[in-house]
């Protein structure tokens, strides 16, 4: 019994402290200054403060940050999905793997000329720095929405990059070298992780939907755990055949991410809000691992605020912009796409991977790695929102719907189809009577800006509107609300 008040009183501290990061997103909004900044530097503060709170190991650090990024590349898989994926597919894959690519080099030469770091850790930098994280860009815009293509363009190439980015790290740590006679191991290495994780990922994917559309549980809350625990197995898969786990997982979230599946929206909101926790543990745990004081003491801090400087004005600007070239986009889209090449979660897993190695120099690496991470969620995603406005990139603000209207069915309806209105699509502005959906399909219900509209003959729809129909055939109803103009690629 002695141990009961002291654990109670550091259950309280944790959980008040949870609270206040569960609570900072609206401090962030009302002090403008991104939530991971607040994680960050907090906790980062907190550790000089009580130096007990930084006495982590790095493999636990290791650990913990891997799960966290599994859970959060899962839900950006889902939050995607196929359609919307299908839309940018190549751009995604092609700016995802070629700019990462790009970025790693440049950083990895700016690195060794200008600041005399060897070859072997100056690339293993540019590695850790060269994926960009979705989770932050999102925080940054809190309630508003990034529409169109340029939404889907940064949540795929954030969520492609990641993988690529740790696929390459590890391709690199297992060669041991940094000369021309390492490179085509590192390039086999890489290209294993790549095919690998993506095989997994679609069948695991695949199997996973099978499993829960046909097993039924006894209870509505093991349904989004079952989920979870798959997720889990398909990294663990993926990482045991040697392959990318974490692009297993990204692709395995893309295949589900459209489907149809019992307790669907309640996996869906269960995931985003483990991915927000995992947001908050990964800047958390980096902000404990560093001390602010020794920052100070070293040369860390200045090679991270001029890697950070150049990478956000010259490195992305030119060399990621090359790749996004052939990428049809508005000139403010394509500049706001270059800009938001936000840091996170990943920097904080592939630094670890460098303190694992035990390389010289590779506490220092890890310092920097910090300074660029805060450089890029303080100043530059604290103007992410003033520059989607300047450029004219299309927002939408998005708040929380608490309360939800719902019947439950023991089976899945077969004839109850829901679609939500594109701007430029058929329905934009027809009205109910007017949509020829055939005898047989009746529209039941509308819903506007989070709100029920009565549904009437006259009712006229528009652009966003969710519409729920009952019909027996919905072959030609999918047409009905998407636009009709070709996606570009």
């Amino acid at each position: 019994m002695t141990d009961v008040e002291p654990f109670g009183r550091a259950l309280l501290l944790i959980a008040l402290i949870g609270t206040l990061a569960v609570l900072s997103n609206r401090f962030g909004e009302r002090l403008r200054v991104p939530a991971p900044a607040i994680f960050l530097v907090g906790a980062a503060a907190a550790s000089d403060i009580w130096p007990g709170l930084g006495a982590l190991q790095i493999p636990l650090v290791e650990k913990v940050v891997t799960v966290a990024l599994v859970v959060i590349l899962f839900d950006g898989g889902m939050h995607i999905g196929r359609r919307r994926f299908r839309e940018a597919a190549a751009a995604t894959v092609w700016v995802g793997v070629a700019g990462t690519l790009v970025t790693a080099v440049a950083l990895a030469l700016l690195a060794h000329y200008a600041f005399g770091l060897e070859w072997r850790m100056a690339m293993l930098l540019g590695t850790a720095l060269a994926p960009t994280d979705p989770a932050v860009v999102f925080s940054v815009l809190g309630r508003r929405e990034i529409t169109g293509r340029t939404g889907t363009l940064l949540e795929g190439e954030s969520g492609a990059n990641d993988p690529v980015g740790i696929a390459l790290m590890v391709a690199l740590l297992s060669a041991g070298g940094a000369g021309l006679s390492a490179v085509g191991q590192v390039t086999l290495e890489f290209l294993q992780q790549m095919a690998i994780g993506a095989a997994v990922g679609v069948a695991g994917g695949l199997a996973l939907l099978a499993f829960m559309r046909r097993v039924p549980l006894p209870s509505a809350g093991l349904y989004a755990l079952r989920v979870l625990f798959g997720a889990l197995v398909i990294y663990g898969l993926g990482t045991a055949a040697h392959g990318s786990g974490f692009l297993a997982v990204f692709t395995a979230g893309i295949v589900l991410g459209d489907e149809r599946a019992p307790y669907k929206r309640e996996i869906e909101r269960f995931h985003s809000a483990l991915a927000s926790l995992g947001e908050i543990v990964a800047f958390t745990l980096l902000g404990l691992t560093i001390s602010l004081h020794d920052l100070a003491k070293g040369g860390a801090w200045w090679i991270g605020l001029v890697l950070a400087v150049a990478l956000a004005f010259v490195i992305r600007p030119v060399f990621a912009g090359l790749v996004l070239w052939p990428v049809r986009l508005r000139r403010g889209e394509r500049v706001f796409v270059l800009w938001t090449g936000l840091k996170g979660a990943v920097p904080i897993l592939l630094g670890t991977f460098i303190l694992q190695d035990g390389l010289k120099d590779a506490h220092r690496a890890y310092e920097i790695i910090f300074v660029v991470v805060a450089f890029s969620v303080i100043v530059q995603g604290g103007l992410v929102p003033t520059l989607a406005h300047r450029l004219g990139v299309p927002l939408r603000t998005v708040d929380p719907e608490p309360w939800s209207l719902g019947v439950r069915f023991q089976e899945e309806p077969e004839g109850l189809h829901r679609y939500q209105v594109v701007a430029g699509s058929p329905a934009d502005g027809a009205t109910v009577d007017d949509l020829p959906c055939g005898e047989d399909a009746w529209v039941s219900f509308v819903i506007r800006e989070g709100r029920l509209v009565t549904v009437r003959g006259g009712t006229e729809l528009r652009a966003g509107d969710e519409v729920l129909v009952l019909a027996d055939d919905a072959s030609r109803l999918a047409d009905l609300f998407k636009s009709g103009e070709s996606p570009e690629d």
